[in-house]
């Protein structure tokens, strides 16, 4: 009678151990699989797909620090670009210049305005002349707000009769402002200023 009795004893501790051993695996496999599907829903949610001429490809979200100096030295290139490619079209000058004067502030303003009372534009209309630059360098200095930078590029004026080659060296620094279509990159040039800009060689056109 007393065997039996431990015997029912000893099943009834056995099947509760086993009965908390199957509840404790449940659990961690529970927290698991809950972790693994938040760490996936948020791979997920920082993977965007872009269709391109039919193809689709993989784009991944990240903090803007980590992209901070290519943002950056793009925006600067792409101001460099509007404000120095000039065709000998009125329109077209005033399409570029604008899209520039989006991405800096006042100085920049100053110079095209210096440029125009001058008649820089009118001669390069009356002239038939074709400016564009290619930028060599662009060094940014992200250790300190707002950001300097030394922007490094090459002019080409092209004439009907001559073709000249100029080096352009600005510089300045780069804050922060709001992301919108005409600055996408969220930054703005201040302080900016040309050190350099002087003729290289110049060559007749055959």
């Amino acid at each position: 009678m007393f065997t039996k009795a431990k015997n029912i004893d000893q099943a009834f501790r056995q099947v509760r151990i086993f009965c908390i051993l199957m509840l404790v695996c449940s659990l961690i496999i529970t927290c698991v699989a809950i972790v693994k599907s938040y760490s996936i829903v948020t791979s997920m949610q920082e993977k965007v797909y872009i269709l391109a001429n039919g193809k689709v490809l993989d784009a991944y979200a990240s903090d803007r620090k980590d992209n901070v100096p290519v943002e950056a030295r793009d925006h600067i290139r792409t101001f460099h670009k509007y404000f120095f490619t000039l065709d000998p079209d009125d329109k077209a000058i005033q399409q570029t210049i604008t899209k520039a004067l989006y991405l800096a502030d006042g100085s920049a303003k100053r110079q095209y305005d210096d440029l125009r009372e001058t008649g820089y534009y009118s001669n390069l209309i009356s002239g038939n002349i074709n400016q564009t630059i290619n930028v060599d360098s662009v060094v940014v200095s992200t250790a300190d707000y707002p950001f300097r930078f030394r922007c490094y590029a090459t002019q080409e004026i092209v004439r009907p009769t001559t073709v000249t080659k100029r080096s352009l060296i600005t510089e300045g620094a780069l804050r922060n402002v709001s992301r919108s279509d005409n600055n996408p990159h969220g930054f703005l040039i201040e302080r900016w200023s040309t050190i350099e800009n002087r003729d290289l060689k110049t060559e007749n056109r055959r």
